[in-house]
């Protein structure tokens, strides 16, 4: 009886931790969304890259919020950060880059694209037994 009371006791404080961590990520993200937009406004300019930057920002707050939601962490969600950083870090840097690291940059970009695609054909033909999330009207559910 006494180690199902302390695996419990485990398993609260790791949510905890959990749950303090996503906040903390959270609040530092619209910190940081604001503090962007606080320099654009400064700025009176608004840049391809500054629109990158709070699509990064978007999509740390959608990942926080999905695992609020549904308790799982899709693989994908930091493979669409990693591309849009990747495409910003492209769009900063395009005119000190020499032609092999843009063509890795690039390389890199499709490559994590075609990961994505099959992670996303690999869920939805073989879903895991119980798991209803290959479905993508629950996907959708699960926004809302």
């Amino acid at each position: 009886m006494q180690k199902q009371s302390i695996r419990e006791f485990n398993k609260r404080v790791i949510s905890l931790v959990e749950n303090a961590g996503l906040l903390v990520i959270g609040i530092a993200t619209v910190f940081a969304m604001g503090n962007e937009v606080l320099t654009m406004i400064r700025a009176m300019q608004v840049l391809l890259t500054d629109l990158l930057l709070l699509f990064l920002y978007l999509e740390v707050l959608a990942m926080v919020g999905l695992y609020y939601h549904s308790g799982k962490l899709p693989v994908r969600f930091p493979l669409y950060i990693a591309m849009v950083a990747l495409a910003r870090y492209l769009i900063l840097d395009m005119k000190s880059m020499d032609d092999w690291r843009m063509l890795a940059v690039t390389g890199s970009i499709l490559f994590l694209t075609v990961a994505v695609f099959l992670i996303r054909y690999g869920h939805v033909k073989f879903p895991y037994p119980g798991d209803d999330s290959s479905d993508l009207r629950n996907i959708d559910r699960i926004k809302d």
